[in-house]
C-alpha cells in the first residue's frame, strides 16, 4: 500500500515535470534569434550563442542587424570609442582561441606616461609585455589614407559570421510583440518575429529608448557626454612625441575625470571623460602646458574628426525579460573603463544562459544577472576609487607624493610596485576595481605613501626618473 502510494506520488511528480518542461521558454531546433547591433556585444553574443548551441546539439539561426559598414573610414564605420583593448581581455580572447591579428592592432601599448602639473613619470607594463592593444573600431578616422587594416568591430563581426551568423544590413526602426514573441521592424516595412532578441545597440542608438519588455521593467542606463577626437600627426611624429605609450593626464580641471592620448598608426586619439564634457572643458584641457608638450612645437593641431558620445555611468534597471535581454552598454557596463571587456562578459553570460538554461525572465535572473550584479557592485567600488583620484587631482600635496612613489618603484627592479600596479589598472581597467582597492590595503602601501608625501613636499628631492616641471 505504501509502495503504491509512493509510486503514485512519483508518477504525479514526473507528470508535473514534463508539463512544466513543455511550457518552459527555451531555444530548440529551428529557433530564431535576432541581435540588434553588430558591435562587440552583438558579435560576441552571436558567436558564443552559435558555438554553444552547436555543442548542445541545437540548430538555431542568428540574425545580426547592423546597418553600418565597419570597413569604411570616418563616421560611417565609427563606433565612437577610444579603442583600447585591455590586457585582461586580450588574455581572455586568447583562451577562446581568438587572437587579434596585426591588421587589427594599430599599436601595442607597452607603457603609460602619467602627466601632472608637478611632473610626469613613465609606468611600464607589468612583466614587460605588450599586452594592451590600441585599435580602431571602424576602419580609421576621417581623412585617413586607405590602408590594409581591419577595424576591431569588423573583425568581431566576421568572427560571428564564421560561426554561422547572418548579417542584416538594415537599420532597426521599430520593435513590438507578435503573440508573445519579439518582433523587429526595418525601414522597408519588413517585420521579423523571433524567439529571442538580444539588444546590443548601445546607449548612443535611438532604438534603445523605443524598446520595451512586456512587463515594462527595463529602464535605460544613465549616461554622461564624453569627447573623442583624432589628430593626424604622422608615424614619425607619433614615434618621437608619444612612442608606444598611452599618455594619461591627472590635471586639476573641474569636471574632468579622465583624459588620455592614445597613439595609433599615424594618428593619436584623445579621450576625455567627465561630468558632461563640453567645449569649455575641452578648451581648458588643450590649453594646458602638459597637453601641449605632447605635440610637436608645443602646438595642438586641429583634429581631423571628433564626436561627443554618451557613455554608460549607471546600469540599466532589469536588463532582461521573457525572450529579450540587453547586453553591452545598453545594459550593464564597467564605469569609465574596459567597455569592450564588459561587452564580452555580459554577451557570453547571456549566450550561456539562453543555450543551457532558457530564455525566460527567471532563466536570465539565475544565469545572466549574477554577471551583471558583479559589474554593478564593482562599479560602487570604482566610484570610491575615482573619488580618491579626483582628490589627488585637486590637491598638489597629494600629486607630489603619488608621483614620487611611482617613480621610485619604476627605478628599482624587484621591488613590489604597489602604487604603479594600482595606477596601471585604474588607467587600463584590466583588473576589477575591488582587486585594485584591496592592493591599497597592503601594509607597505600607506607607509610608502606617507613617506613619499613628506619627501615629495618637505624634502623636495629630485629623484632620477621623476621629471618635475618648473613651478
Amino acid at each position: 500500500m505504501k509502495l503504491g502510494a509512493r509510486t503514485g506520488g512519483q508518477s504525479r511528480g514526473i507528470a508535473t515535470y514534463f508539463e512544466e518542461a513543455s511550457e518552459r521558454l527555451a531555444l530548440e531546433d529551428g529557433s530564431r534569434v535576432g541581435v540588434i547591433g553588430g558591435g562587440p556585444a552583438g558579435s560576441f553574443f552571436a558567436y558564443f550563442a552559435l558555438k554553444m548551441a552547436r555543442s548542445a546539439g541545437i540548430d538555431i539561426s542568428v540574425d545580426v542587424y547592423e546597418a553600418r559598414l565597419f570597413d569604411q573610414r570616418g563616421p560611417a564605420g565609427c563606433n565612437h570609442c577610444g579603442g583600447v583593448v585591455s590586457e585582461s581581455l586580450v588574455q581572455l580572447l586568447a583562451t577562446e582561441g581568438i587572437n587579434l591579428p596585426p591588421t587589427v592592432v594599430r599599436r601595442g601599448i607597452e607603457s603609460y606616461v602619467l602627466h601632472t602639473d608637478v611632473g610626469r613619470v613613465l609606468i611600464n607594463t607589468p612583466l614587460e609585455e605588450k599586452r594592451i592593444a590600441a585599435v580602431y573600431r571602424g576602419n580609421g578616422p576621417k581623412e585617413s589614407e586607405p590602408v590594409e587594416i581591419a577595424g576591431f568591430d569588423r573583425f568581431l563581426l566576421d568572427l560571428a559570421i564564421s560561426a554561422g551568423a547572418n548579417v542584416v544590413r538594415k537599420l532597426v526602426t521599430g520593435f513590438d510583440w507578435d503573440h508573445g514573441r519579439p518582433q523587429i521592424m526595418t525601414p522597408d516595412g519588413a517585420e521579423s518575429t523571433y524567439d529571442l532578441v538580444a539588444v546590443a545597440a548601445g546607449v548612443n542608438s535611438h532604438i534603445v529608448k523605443t524598446l520595451n519588455s512586456r512587463d515594462a521593467d527595463y529602464q535605460p542606463p544613465e549616461t554622461l557626454r564624453a569627447f573623442i577626437s583624432e589628430f593626424h600627426l604622422g608615424e614619425a611624429t607619433i614615434n618621437e612625441c608619444l612612442g608606444n605609450s598611452m599618455h594619461v593626464f591627472l590635471l586639476d580641471l573641474p569636471r574632468l575625470e579622465f583624459a588620455a592620448l592614445i597613439p595609433k598608426g599615424e594618428f593619436a586619439t584623445l579621450c576625455l571623460l567627465g561630468d558632461d564634457v563640453d567645449e569649455e572643458l575641452i578648451e581648458s584641457f588643450l590649453a594646458t602646458r602638459e597637453v601641449k608638450a605632447c605635440f610637436p612645437g608645443n602646438v595642438v593641431p586641429a583634429p581631423v574628426c571628433h564626436c561627443f558620445p554618451r557613455i554608460n555611468v549607471r546600469a540599466a534597471v532589469r536588463p532582461y525579460a521573457d525572450r529579450i535581454v540587453w547586453i553591452g552598454d545598453s545594459g550593464v557596463n564597467r564605469l569609465f573603463k574596459d567597455g569592450i571587456g564588459s561587452a564580452y562578459r555580459t554577451a557570453k553570460a547571456a549566450a550561456k544562459t539562453v543555450v543551457f538554461r532558457g530564455i525566460s525572465r527567471a532563466d536570465f535572473e539565475r544565469g545572466f544577472w549574477p554577471e551583471c550584479r558583479n559589474l554593478i557592485m564593482d562599479n560602487w567600488i570604482a566610484k570610491l576609487i575615482f573619488g580618491v583620484t579626483t582628490l589627488i587631482q585637486r590637491v598638489r600635496f597629494l600629486r607630489r607624493g603619488v608621483l614620487r612613489m611611482t617613480a621610485l618603484e619604476q627605478q628599482r627592479e624587484g621591488r613590489k610596485r604597489l602604487m604603479s600596479s594600482v595606477l596601471w589598472d585604474v588607467f587600463t581597467g584590466s583588473a576589477p576595481y575591488k582587486e585594485i582597492l584591496l592592493r591599497t590595503f597592503h601594509p607597505m602601501f600607506p607607509l610608502r605613501l606617507a613617506w613619499n608625501l613628506v619627501a615629495g613636499n618637505v624634502v623636495r628631492t629630485k629623484e632620477q626618473g621623476v621629471r618635475e616641471e618648473a613651478q
